[in-house]
């Protein structure tokens, strides 16, 4: 497995050092006004509720987003309500007791049961037994893919063939054809797919073919010059390079292939406002990627629209502890355009004979 605390530049990599003011971070939230994986207003409170053991709010919630079809709401939700109850069971255990057939119920408990069957060593065994829990969650309320989402994760752990993921994946965009989750999770599948096939010609995950990531790219960019300007989906291909990054290093995929996720994901960004918690994840993979390619104003200006909101995701993957990672990589990218700028306004300007037909150098 590829080392992933190599695949950033190694300001990262440091301990953390105390920050001198800098009048780029004018504006920026203090280091300790960050907040790693803040709730949005509608779930705050049903959070707090759950910490006092009540699941009336959070079943209130679900089931607003489930009669209105806010799927991705919906989705963000039962995710955020299952990593509580990994901690807190018997909450969900009185909320199932007291509504066996709550379609909302069922599907925190698939979706709570497929992400411990993925913490466990014996994941695959684990996860066929929960095959059913998803099943119910289904049926519960056929129009809602959230559950096909939880059914392709569950698929990527059992490492279900090509056909039953062909299967899931209709059903998926059946019933939702840009929900992101479910982009998300096919994403996944693909991307563990090329992973195992190289794993079974090579034995080595770094060796895995252009055509194999090539595939993912393909996948996630027909999807994203489907949707909408806005949608989420949009950021699909900047997750085929996050992936590309983390698992090979970027050598198997051009440079080209990789800025052009990077700017459609930057285009997607610039359509909401600053520190807006809704786009605040893909803001950070952005970040995360824009860092690995070196590109630091972009890196920089992202960091400004994630504003106080850093999520786990991607910084996770390279450390135990992300918040203090994301504010690591926050200050090393403010330092590397700190520098670039300094040298660009030390150049003595030259002569207007001699700038004539000069082109401008790139900001990348």
């Amino acid at each position: 497995m590829v080392d992933t605390m190599a695949l950033l530049p190694p300001f990262i990599r440091t301990a953390r050092t105390p920050r001198r003011p800098s009048h780029l971070a004018a504006g920026l939230p203090a280091d300790d006004e960050v907040l790693l994986d803040a709730p949005d207003e509608r779930l705050a409170p049903a959070l707090v509720a759950a910490g006092r053991g009540d699941h009336g709010p959070a079943a209130e919630l679900l089931a607003t987003t489930r009669k209105a079809a806010e799927w991705e709401d919906r989705d963000r939700y039962v995710t955020r309500l299952a990593a509580f109850a990994r901690s807190r069971e018997e909450w969900l255990g009185d909320w199932c007791a007291a509504a066996p057939d709550d379609p909302d119920a069922l599907l925190v408990k698939a979706e709570l049961a497929v992400a411990r069957g993925w913490a466990s060593p014996a994941r695959s065994e684990l996860l066929r037994e929960v095959g059913p829990l998803i099943a119910a969650a289904a049926e519960g309320n056929p129009r809602d893919p959230v559950p096909w989402r939880v059914a392709l994760d569950h698929a990527r752990g059992t490492d279900a063939g090509h056909a039953e993921f062909e299967r899931l994946w209709t059903e998926a965009v059946r019933r939702s054809p840009y929900h992101y989750g479910c982009h998300v999770a096919a994403l996944q599948y693909l991307s563990a797919a090329c992973r195992s096939q190289c794993r079974s010609r090579c034995g080595d995950t770094r060796h895995t073919r252009h055509g194999s990531h090539g595939e993912c790219f393909d996948f996630a960019e027909t999807a994203a010059q489907d949707t909408l300007p806005d949608s989420l989906v949009q950021a699909l291909p900047v997750r085929a390079a996050f992936a590309c990054l983390t698992e090979s290093g970027g050598a198997r995929v051009g440079r080209d292939r990789l800025d052009a996720a990077a700017d459609r994901a930057i285009a997607l960004s610039s359509r909401y406002a600053e520190a807006d918690p809704w786009p605040a994840e893909v803001r950070n993979l952005l970040t995360y990627v824009l860092v690995e390619l070196e590109r630091w104003e972009d890196a920089w200006t992202q960091l400004r629209m994630i504003g106080p909101f850093a999520t786990s995701a991607p910084w996770d993957r390279i450390s135990e502890d992300p918040l203090g990672r994301f504010l690591e990589v926050r200050d090393g990218v403010r330092r590397h355009v700190t520098r670039a700028r300094t040298r660009h306004s030390a150049r003595p300007l030259l002569p207007r004979s001699e700038r004539a037909g000069h082109a401008r150098a790139s900001g990348h």
